[in-house]
């Protein structure tokens, strides 16, 4: 089978306009896992530089111990191999980070001198599961960053291991995964979904917005009766729309009796 085609710099662009929840929506249509367990953030994340907005960019991954002052010792050139390897990696890259120290998390990996080297080597954030440091600067640089707590020093931080499988927030990441963050937390979309990640996004938006959205913005004056049978019907129109389009009722699908069931599952059919 031939391996799916790398989405365009013009595809990740405009998933970047949209949130994370929103392309979340548009996943679950396309997805064969399941949207309650796989492939989210499974622990809260805290977004620095919300004003940033969302990343999007494949996973290059990392592994850190702060506290162990022994890596330095033991491989003095680690820096210069992890660099070029991740230079090595065609961008946009999020570098997702793990801490060995959790939960006790004693020295950052990130600073303002880190995210201008990770931007020159065409990294557009990281999703670090310990600490980060000078977060202005960071965000002066256009670096974006989700971690756990801030920090002031660094400790005896060097890289570990790198291009290998990482746990982030509960989640493990592998190399060359799409990843879509922002201040809500971040979705890791396999290989066989990235085609129509965007299509599905950008459709379920102007669903919600051209039913459900439409019948609540437009019940003013309405009588609360009238407001949940106007709901009821756009309900239907949505979950018809999404059927249509996908095989799948969405998130706001409806029941036999035309009643909403937010309930039931993107997969069920009726």
């Amino acid at each position: 089978m031939t391996p799916p085609r790398r989405p365009d710099p013009g595809t990740l662009n405009q998933l970047r306009r949209w949130n994370t929840p929103t392309v979340y929506t548009g996943w679950e249509q396309i997805t064969r896992r399941d949207p309650a367990a796989d492939w989210i953030n499974l622990e809260e994340t805290r977004d620095f530089m919300p004003l940033l907005g969302p990343m999007v960019g494949f996973a290059v991954t990392l592994v850190i111990e702060p506290s162990n002052p022994a890596h330095r010792r033991s491989d003095p050139d680690a820096w210069d191999r992890y660099r070029r390897s991740i230079a090595a990696v065609p961008g946009p890259k999020i570098v997702c980070v793990q801490d060995l120290d959790k939960p006790r998390v004693v020295g950052s990996f990130w600073g303002e001198v880190d995210a201008s080297v990770h931007r020159a080597l065409g990294c557009v954030g990281t999703i670090v599961d310990g600490a980060i440091r000078d977060v202005d600067e960071m965000t002066s640089v256009g670096f974006k960053a989700l971690a756990r707590r801030l920090c002031v020093g660094h400790a005896h931080v060097q890289p570990v291991r790198w291009d290998c499988p990482v746990e982030v927030f509960g989640r493990t990441i592998h190399p060359g995964d799409l990843i879509h963050a922002d201040k809500h937390g971040f979705l890791v979309v396999a290989a066989d979904e990235t085609p129509r990640l965007l299509e599905a996004a950008s459709f379920m938006d102007a669903n919600e917005c051209d039913t459900i959205i439409a019948a609540a913005r437009d019940s003013v004056g309405m009588t609360g009766d009238a407001i949940v049978t106007a709901l009821a019907a756009a309900s239907r129109r949505f979950t018809a729309a999404a059927r249509e389009r996908f095989g799948r009722d969405g998130e706001w699908s409806v029941s036999a009796d035309g009643h909403s069931d937010p309930g039931r599952p993107p997969g069920s059919r009726s």
